[in-house]
């Protein structure tokens, strides 16, 4: 049996020898070192539609360059009081933002789980166990002089076992910290993806938000179309009865009435739609939520857009998928670490009698250790074609990546001349809206005067009509347009909110976490 002394020395080798392993492991690591891509990049310093020169220099204009780039709720921007209060309650009760939260607290779980693979699994099974030999069997053995024979007729025996197995798996070639890595850097992809959906929610609400104050200005323009067709029905109806007038001049106004009133219907309908994708954004039974008709309008205010080197750091986007390219390389190191050799480390002991009493007496003890180590010699090339598949992943992220950042270089220009035209149209419109009531008093007072027919004066209010629902039309896309440069320039997101890989594994309550972000 071997004794305490024994039992010491082998211990201390064991610690020799893992530390001598440790040691090895910590300089040994396979597989290709991260280096962040180069992306396409301009030239300028400039965005080139927020320095366009033009004759006419009125109109919305980008913010001065001194102006701090948006940061935090960039809808408090537009000034609209009720358009904040909802973006709150976007934040807090959209579903899809918690579908990714949830997703981005399953990828941190994932960190930890990788993280365990450092450390060693210990295990116990306690066992008691009684038997009965059956009366029938007979043991022969020997005793050096002869066989003899021996009867174990209905023997019973008691055994109770207190085992404790250890084993580990040094990570000699660094394949658990690339699957620790890839973890981590999961976990920032994640994180970004939850950023980039919270941006998109926001803005499909503001969007929604000014299509639907866009419905109600058109439908109060209806309103009062609908009014003046009323009166100038009636004023023809009354002149035919008093005789001084045509019965053509009555079906005329007649027919503009009721047009007039089909298209204010049509609007109410997608006023409705607007207001109920609104109610699902903000997490609300459509049933349960309205909002108060407003028919104001204003412009966009100036946005901030920035230098074109900063927008690498402001899209999640584009965080995202770079992200996505550091996990692709560290998956490339997993499988280089498939090609060497797999060492375990393996320990197993406890106490073991046949009666309570003599259970964790020292002679009961029984311990056993050896370390084991495996290699695949041959398996078809499965771990090249593996290692040849990981490298194609990485270089489809890479691709993705730059095509990311190209096309968020051309969301910016795309929005940017959008907002800057669409504000240069709305005051052309205007223009030819005050030229359209012009006109529309004019042939007024020569119908009044009996050279026109009505027909005429029906034809300037569906000018003047068609040109204010153009008026209006423009300055939603205007809001529109606006709305999507602030989600093109990523809002008031940054790279700093990125979770470091050190960060995505730490224990953060789910409700501060919350909160935080």
């Amino acid at each position: 049996m071997i004794g305490r002394r024994e039992f010491q020395i082998d211990r201390r080798l064991l610690a020799f020898a893992l530390a001598g392993l440790l040691s090895f492991a910590s300089g040994c690591t396979v597989g290709p070192k991260y280096h962040p891509p180069t992306a396409p990049s301009p030239i300028a310093k400039n965005y080139k539609e927020s320095t366009v020169n033009f004759h006419d220099v009125s109109g919305w204009k980008v913010a001065k360059p001194g102006h701090a780039m948006l940061h935090g709720n960039w809808w408090e921007t537009f000034h609209d009081p009720q358009l904040n209060a909802l973006e709150e309650q976007l934040n807090i009760n959209n579903q899809n933002i918690k579908v990714y939260f949830e997703n981005f607290l399953a990828a941190r779980a994932l960190v930890a789980e990788a993280r365990a693979g450092y450390s060693p699994t210990l295990t116990t099974s306690p066992s008691w166990q009684r038997s009965k030999a059956s009366g029938n069997l007979r043991n022969t053995y020997n005793t050096g002089t002869g066989a003899s024979n021996a009867t174990s007729s209905g023997q019973q025996s008691t055994l109770m076992t207190f085992p404790f197995d250890v084993s580990w798996a040094p990570d000699l070639w660094g394949k658990i910290r690339h699957e620790v890595r890839s973890a981590e850097y999961g976990a920032q992809v994640s994180a970004a993806d939850l950023a980039n959906e919270k941006l998109t929610e926001q803005a499909s609400l503001a969007a929604f938000y000014f299509q639907l104050r866009g419905q109600d200005a058109l439908i109060d323009i209806l309103k009062k179309t609908v009014a003046a067709d009323q009166k100038a029905y009636e004023v023809n109806e009354g002149s035919y009865k008093a005789g001084v007038g045509d019965y053509i001049s009555v079906v005329e106004a007649k027919s503009t009435l009721e047009s007039a009133q089909a298209q204010l219907t049509n609007l109410r309908i997608a006023r409705a739609q607007y207001e109920h994708a609104i109610a699902v954004l903000v997490g609300k039974v459509p049933t349960d939520f309205s909002l108060a008709p407003d028919p104001g309008f204003f412009a966009p205010p100036p946005i901030p857009v920035g230098v074109p080197s900063e927008l690498l750091e402001r899209r999640p986007d584009i965080a995202a998928a770079e992200r996505t390219l550091a996990e692709a390389n560290s998956t490339i190191g997993i499988g280089y670490g498939a090609f060497f050799p797999n060492v375990l480390l393996s320990a197993a002991g406890g106490f073991e009698s046949s009666t309570f009493k003599h259970w964790f007496d020292w002679p009961s003890r029984f311990w056993s250790i050896g370390p084991s180590i495996s290699e695949t010699i041959f398996n078809g090339w499965l771990y090249r074609a593996q290692l040849h598949q990981y490298e194609a992943i990485y270089n489809s992220d890479l691709a993705n990546y730059r095509q990311t950042v190209l096309t968020a270089f051309q969301q910016v220009e795309d929005d940017l001349a959008a907002t800057r035209l669409y504000s240069q149209q709305v005051q052309q419109q205007r223009a030819a809206l005050q030229d359209a009531k012009h006109y529309l008093m004019l042939e007024q007072a020569r119908y009044q005067s009996g050279i026109d027919p009505y027909i005429n004066v029906i034809t300037a209010q569906t000018t003047v009509l068609t040109e204010e629902e153009t008026l209006a039309s423009i300055q939603v896309n205007e809001m529109a347009s606006a709305v999507r440069l602030v989600q093109a320039l990523g809002g008031g997101w940054d790279r700093s909110q990125l979770p470091t890989p050190a960060q995505t594994g730490k224990k953060v309550p789910r409700a501060e976490y919350a909160l935080q972000h």
